[in-house]
C-alpha cells in the first residue's frame, strides 16, 4: 500500500473540505438588504465622517444600506430596519377648541424613517428594538398629541374653512418630535371634522344660505350689468349711428363745397379760353386784315410802277416814232 499517496489523497480532501466549510460560512453570513432597509451591524462599530462637520467620528455600530455585508459569527449581531413608508389612521377623542366646542377630528399621515445616517442612527438607537407596529404607535401618539394641543389653539371657523392649512400647522409642529426620533412626516391629511352639538352643519347650512344669497346677489347683478350694457350698447350705437351720419354729411358737404369749387374753376378757365379764343381771333382778324391792306398797297404799289412803266413806254414810244422824225426832217 502506498502511504505517501494516501497522505496526498487525504490532504487533497481537507483541503477541499475546508474549502467548502469556509464557503458554507462565508455565504450563512453575509446578510443583505434591499433599497428600503437597513442593516444595522452591531459589536464592532464603525468610524465615520460627520457630513455636518466634517469630523471623524465613531458608534458601536455600522450601518449597511440597500446593500451586504458579512456579518462575524458571535463577534457581531445583525438587526434590520425597515426605510418604508408607514400609514397612519390619526384620530382625536373629543377635544375642545378655542370657543369651546368639542370636535373630532380624523386624518391620515404617511411617516418613515429618513434615510440618511444621523437619522437612521437615531432611530437604530430608540427602535432596533420594536416592530414596525410599535414604531407607528410611537409616531401615531406624537402626531395626536400635537394635533389635540393645535385644535385648543384654533377656531372651529378657521378649522373648517382652511384644513390643509391646519394640517400643515400639525406637520409643522410635529416635525421636531419626529426628527428627534428619526422619523420624518411624509404627507398629513385631515380627512374628517365633526361635531355632536351641530355646530358644523349649522356653518355648513349659514354657507349654504350665504352661497344662495350672493347668487341671488350675482344674479341680480349680472340682469342689472346685462341691461346696463344693453343700454350702453345702445347708446353706443345710436353715437355711432349719429356720428355716422354727421360724418357722411360732412362727406357731403365737403363733397359739394368741392365740387362748386371745381365748377368754379372749370368755368373760370372756360371763360378764360373763350375770352382767350375771342382775342386771338379778333388778333389774327387784325393781322389777316393788316396783311389785307398790306397786299393791296403792294399791288397798289404794282400798279402805280406798271402804269409808270407804260407811261415811260409810251413816252419812249412817241419819241422815236414822232420827236425823232421830226427832228430829223428839221
Amino acid at each position: 500500500m502506498d502511504l505517501s499517496g494516501l497522505g496526498i489523497g487525504l490532504a487533497c480532501f481537507a483541503l477541499f473540505f475546508l474549502a467548502m466549510a469556509t464557503v458554507f460560512v462565508v455565504s450563512s453570513r453575509y446578510k443583505k438588504v434591499g433599497p428600503n432597509q437597513v442593516l444595522v451591524i452591531s459589536g464592532r462599530g464603525q468610524t465615520f465622517t460627520d457630513a455636518a462637520t466634517g469630523k471623524r467620528e465613531s458608534r458601536s455600530f455600522r450601518l449597511v444600506k440597500g446593500g451586504g455585508t458579512i456579518v462575524l459569527p458571535v463577534i457581531e449581531r445583525v438587526d434590520e430596519l425597515s426605510l418604508e413608508i408607514m400609514t397612519l389612521d390619526v384620530n382625536t377623542p373629543k377635544v375642545y377648541t378655542l370657543q369651546g366646542v368639542a370636535v373630532t377630528v380624523d386624518g391620515v399621515a404617511q411617516v418613515k424613517i429618513r434615510g440618511d445616517d444621523v437619522s437612521i442612527t437615531t432611530a437604530a438607537e430608540q427602535m432596533l428594538s420594536k416592530n414596525v407596529e410599535e414604531i407607528k404607535n410611537v409616531a401615531l401618539q406624537t402626531l395626536e398629541g400635537h394635533l389635540r394641543a393645535i385644535l385648543g389653539t384654533l377656531s372651529v371657523e378657521s378649522i373648517y374653512k382652511d384644513r390643509d392649512a391646519f394640517a400643515t400647522k400639525v406637520a409643522e409642529v410635529a416635525t421636531a418630535d419626529m426628527a428627534n426620533m428619526g422619523l420624518t412626516i411624509v404627507s398629513f391629511t385631515i380627512r374628517d371634522i365633526r361635531d355632536d352639538q351641530g355646530y358644523l352643519d349649522a356653518l355648513g347650512q349659514a354657507r349654504i344660505a350665504e352661497v344662495k344669497r350672493d347668487a341671488q346677489i350675482g344674479q341680480a347683478m349680472a340682469s342689472r350689468d346685462a341691461k346696463v350694457q344693453s343700454a350702453q350698447a345702445d347708446q353706443e350705437g345710436e353715437q355711432a349711428r349719429l356720428v355716422a351720419e354727421t360724418k357722411k354729411a360732412e362727406y357731403n358737404k365737403n363733397y359739394l363745397v368741392q365740387k362748386a369749387n371745381y365748377d368754379a374753376d372749370v368755368n373760370r378757365q372756360k371763360a378764360q379760353a373763350e375770352l382767350a379764343y375771342v382775342l386771338q381771333q379778333n388778333i389774327t382778324n387784325q393781322q389777316v386784315k393788316a396783311e389785307e391792306v398790306q397786299v393791296q398797297v403792294i399791288e397798289k404799289q404794282k400798279q402805280i410802277e406798271v402804269q409808270a412803266q407804260e407811261v415811260s413806254r409810251r413816252e419812249k414810244e412817241l419819241e422815236a416814232t414822232v420827236k425823232k422824225p421830226a427832228e430829223a426832217e428839221q
